[in-house]
């Protein structure tokens, strides 16, 4: 496998801040008395609560379930008693609210038995058992986007993978969680590749590290066992930002470019996080679920900056107060300084996809927006190879259809365009919301299109019983008319039939008539009688005598 790198379009080169944070080893943050847990923690459908209040729950029990394929399972971090399910704010952009799982902790920490979850010969497990484990364990992206993983490891039988990218190169300034989790964990970053590549089997692996991150490179490289060396790379790429997007970072590593609107599967590669990969072989290996991830605390806000083990549910303010929360601690942003978000205040709770807290002081003046002066800046930096200049001017005109005609969904949003801006324009909530927009108008046209559909099927219905009530209707007459039709066949048959007796009667009463009149003929007048004796004459009147008198006894 070839260690070639290829350089990828724009581009910046940013202060890291990073060394701040790094100054000493990761710790456990205390467990909490309050966990506050979201069912929504990942893209995708909302986990579904399985237990209710006054509830005792144990750590690393399912407390939420996954009812849609694109969702992820919610774990409890501890033990204690479930004291509301009730919406509550949690870090998003916007301050929404959401359902929220409560726990009150009992200070035990007691562990649910699960020693059949643990999978130490997973080579000899199916690949689908695999992805079950991995589902079932609550493991999503934890880079930041907290895409369920499974579903990645899952390419389908249309695809084929060649090659499994491990993403360290944590590109983004302040953030260091990934780094110090590549320098701590390296044996189990490489367990959790290797369950990867059998689930997807896999020919190349690769893990990809800034050049800046030469400790966690090290540590890497001694971890790596001799067999492994032969499938496994550890390449370093350069300090760039966004080079550790996944986009970029597969063109810096092979060569290849996702086409616009596809995936990294289309051309045959899977691409995921370090963190995620440390997450899957404690899963597999350890038969724990996802109830914690290393966090960076850092910034002018906090007089000790660090990295934190952190379980899911513990407040921002906490962590906070554990790194020496000082007088500049007044704004705070999940995530990086360029692709973060503020939030509104820091009691709010740690999940899945809070890889960083940034605290700062709102001791700045904002920049005075101006106007576009056509510089082209934007452009020359977009990592995406896009017009950041025209996308902007057709999305402030809410011209949607050419946003997309400029391709604005293969925006990464990674905010080089904004920094480089001399008018100090916010080009990418520009981005932003334009593609909400977008997405608020496909469903509410998916929505017109279910009512249409909807009223069509109705209407449907409405004329097939019509039509029904018809044809019932004409089939009835028929059925009448056939009725009365075999009734006068019926009264015309027996009237022929009566006149036909008749005839016959009639007939057999004028035969009888006419034998009578016969009969009463030759008694009267007897014929041949002219020369018959005196005696034949007697003879034939004694005769006739009788007979009168046996015709007159009957």
């Amino acid at each position: 496998m070839t260690t070639r790198l290829w350089k990828i379009f724009g581009g910046l080169k940013l202060a890291g801040f990073k060394t701040m944070s790094m100054s000493q080893e990761t710790e456990a943050a205390p467990l909490p008395k309050i966990l506050v847990l979201p069912l929504k923690q990942h893209i995708g459908h909302a986990a579904e609560a399985i237990v209710e209040v006054g509830d005792i729950v144990l750590k690393g029990q399912m407390i939420a379930a996954a009812k849609d394929y694109v969702s992820s399972p919610i774990h409890a971090s501890s033990s204690g008693k479930i004291i509301a399910i009730e919406k509550r704010l949690v870090p998003h952009p916007s301050g929404i609210t959401t359902n929220c799982i409560i726990i009150e902790t009992d200070g035990e920490d007691r562990w649910i038995e699960n020693k059949d979850a643990i999978n130490a010969n997973y080579r000899q497990l199916d690949a689908g058992v695999l992805r079950d484990i991995i589902r079932d364990a609550g493991i999503v992206g934890l880079g930041g986007a907290g895409f369920p993983s499974f579903i990645k490891l899952n390419p389908g039988s249309n695809h084929m993978v060649n090659t499994l990218i491990l993403n360290g190169a944590e590109c983004e300034p302040y953030i260091t969680c990934d780094a110090m989790l590549m320098q701590e964990q390296s044996r189990k970053i490489i367990d959790g590749l290797n369950i990867m590549r059998h689930a997807l089997q896999v020919e190349h692996c690769i893990i990809a590290v800034e050049d800046n991150k030469r400790a966690a490179h090290t540590m890497l490289v001694n971890a790596l066992q001799e067999h492994e060396a032969e499938y496994i790379k550890i390449i370093q790429v350069p300090t760039l930002y966004p080079a550790g997007g996944e986009k970029q970072l597969i063109k810096s590593l092979t060569g290849k470019e996702v086409p616009s609107a596809g995936l990294p599967i289309n051309i045959g590669v899977v691409c995921h996080n370090v963190a995620t990969a440390a997450a899957t072989a404690t899963a597999v290996l350890e038969g724990k679920p996802l109830i914690s991830r290393y966090v960076t605390v850092t910034g002018e806000g906090v007089s000790h900056p660090r990295n934190l083990d952190v379980l899911f549910g513990t407040s921002f303010s906490a962590l906070i107060d554990l790194c020496d929360r000082n007088s500049k601690a007044e704004q705070f942003i999940m995530g990086g300084p360029m692709m973060g978000f503020e939030v509104s205040d820091d009691n709010l709770p740690v999940i899945k996809t809070s890889n960083c807290i940034i605290v700062q002081s709102k001791n700045r003046k904002p920049d005075f927006v101006m106007p576009c002066i056509r510089c082209g800046k934007c452009a020359e930096v977009c990592p995406a190879q896009l017009l950041p200049q025209q996308l902007y001017w057709y999305a402030r005109a809410k011209n949607f259809d050419k946003t997309q005609d400029f391709n604005l969904f293969d925006c990464i949003e990674c905010g080089c365009c904004s920094y480089v801006c001399p008018s100090h324009i916010p080009l990418v909530q520009y981005y932003r919301f334009a593609k909400t927009e977008i997405w608020a108008q496909e469903q509410e046209k998916k929505n017109s299109d279910i009512a249409r559909q909807r009223h069509e099927f109705h209407q449907f219905r409405v004329e097939r019983k019509k039509a029904e009530n018809e044809e019932r209707k004409r089939q009835k007459r028929e059925l009448l008319k056939k009725v009365s039709g075999d009734k006068a066949s019926s009264d015309k048959s027996s009237s022929d039939k009566s006149n036909a007796e008749d005839s016959k009667k009639a007939a057999i009463d004028a035969a009888m008539a006419r034998v009578k009149a016969k009969r009463e003929k030759q008694s009267i007048t007897p014929e041949n009688t002219a020369n018959l004796t005196e005696a034949q004459k007697k003879t034939i009147s004694e005769i006739d005598s009788r007979r009168k008198k046996t015709k007159d006894e009957n």
